[in-house]
């Protein structure tokens, strides 16, 4: 009875421990997965490939915007952001160009442009900085996110101070022409008579403009690294947005 009791016994050790080995492989499995995302000799992404490949594709994309946008006709040259009259004031415009007043009209567009590409100069130093706080959680969620989930989350950072950067820079360049004074007069007389108020303060119109420039920019520059193969100049590019 007792060899009985100890072969069965025996039999039910073994049992465990196959199973105890099958669990074993069952836990190991998902382990080497972990280890293949985070060990730097596998050919998986770790966290320190996503940081410095969506760090120097920022780099590359603010190099390259805010160049072209604060050289001449950064702005004034592209269609697409060009500064121009708001819509509520396209009927004072008009009436200010039937009256022989189309040179000044002009002149005051010219400026307003090239008031936004002399701010664009002072903005790189301010992207960096955000680039350079960026943490490991935003890193992974730019990388895994939309088209422009980049350019939303410099938005986001540098806004505020991009906007004190801008507008004295900006008021500077339309006081040379006197244009911020005849805005101000022109639009405070045109709001007493319209329902659709004009904003009078011309700096901070131009400020909004150049920054939404700036960003319109950015984003074509993110989505040419996400999307297009032959932006990716650079290996840590090729190696991370092209599994993107």
């Amino acid at each position: 009875m007792k060899f009985k009791l100890l072969f069965l016994a025996s039999i039910a050790f073994t049992n465990s421990f196959a199973q105890f080995g099958e669990l074993k492989k069952a836990i190991a499995k998902p382990l080497e997965q972990v280890k293949s995302i985070t060990d730097p000799k596998s050919d998986s992404l770790t966290t320190n490939d996503v940081i410095g490949g969506l760090k120097e594709a920022l780099n590359k994309g603010i190099e390259k915007g805010t160049t072209q946008l604060s050289a001449v006709d950064g702005f004034f040259g592209d269609a697409a952001i060009k500064i121009l009259m708001p819509a509520e004031a396209v009927k004072v415009e008009e009436s200010l160009r039937k009256v022989g007043m189309g040179n000044q009209v002009d002149a005051a567009i010219l400026n307003m442009n090239r008031a936004a590409e002399d701010a664009c100069k002072t903005a790189s130093p301010i992207f960096l900085n955000a680039i350079k706080n960026m943490s490991f959680a935003d890193a992974w969620a730019i990388f895994r996110g939309s088209d422009n989930a980049a350019t939303n989350y410099l938005q986001k950072q540098t806004t505020a101070e991009l906007t004190t950067s801008f507008r004295p820079i900006i008021e500077q360049a339309l006081s040379k022409i006197d244009a911020t004074k005849h805005w101000n007069t022109l639009f405070t007389n045109y709001n007493r008579l319209s329902f659709n108020k004009v904003n009078p303060d011309l700096t901070a119109y131009v400020t909004e403009k150049a920054l939404s420039g700036i960003f319109s920019q950015l984003a074509i520059e993110e989505q040419k690294i996400r999307k297009d193969p032959a932006a990716r100049t650079t290996d840590i590019l090729k190696n991370v947005f092209g599994r993107n």
